[in-house]
């Protein structure tokens, strides 16, 4: 499974698009963000038999334009990338694919009913959650919890596993809340064989983690 010179070159132009316009972008949803999921996308493909092309596509602007940093605004970013993707004359049809997978990878469309399928944005979609679990994962979580001031711990305020969408989004909850919110959650919602594969470790590492975490807390170590 390889790219033709011409798909190369396109996703030469699309990686260094995408590195110039999230340049100054907080540092969960940076570049290296999406290097990261770039990478295990491509590694997952080829285990599961998906359009490459497509694939390295949808995760170089999978995040391109994050909702949640241009006021929940759902339709920028698969804008900015499907008119990406027309300047450089790629084809209507993984036009489209690209754009059905970007909204549809976030974890907040899985409060809803599934609208789109494909193996690529399966592939995309697990590579994605996979960055944010893991040692990654707990690094980008206090990351955007020191972005949004949010408290790393309070142990009042206990986490809501039956919120909405709506709900979800607006979430102020502390960042050790978010673990059981979403970061806990993902293993089981893998599409991939090589993704439920990759996600027993990090899982693991997640929950040796807060083990540590509470015994910290409450002085014991």
């Amino acid at each position: 499974m390889h790219l033709t010179g011409y798909q190369s070159e396109i996703i030469s132009n699309t990686s260094a698009f995408v590195r110039q316009t999230l340049s100054d972008a907080e540092g969960g949803h940076d570049w290296w963000h999406i290097y990261r999921v770039w990478k295990l996308s491509q590694k997952i493909a080829f285990h599961e038999n998906a359009q490459l092309f497509t694939v390295e596509l949808a995760a170089l602007l999978h995040d391109i334009a994050d909702p949640k940093f241009h006021d929940g605004d759902e339709e920028i970013g698969p804008q900015t990338a499907k008119n990406f993707l027309e300047k450089q004359k790629v084809g209507p049809e993984v036009t489209t694919h690209v754009d059905n997978i970007i909204r549809n990878i976030s974890f907040k469309n899985s409060f809803e009913t599934i609208k789109f399928q494909s193996r690529e944005l399966d592939v995309v979609q697990d590579a994605d959650r996979l960055d944010a679990i893991g040692a990654i994962g707990i690094a980008r979580a206090f990351n955007f919890g020191g972005f949004k001031n949010r408290p790393i711990y309070n142990p009042t305020i206990q986490p809501n596993q039956s919120l909405s969408k709506a709900e979800y989004m607006k979430n102020l909850s502390p960042t050790i809340n978010h673990f059981y919110e979403k970061l806990l959650l993902l293993k089981g919602l893998m599409n991939t064989a090589s993704g439920r594969k990759i996600a027993e470790e990090r899982h693991r590492f997640m929950e040796i983690y807060l083990e540590r975490f509470y015994r910290e807390w409450q002085a014991e170590v």
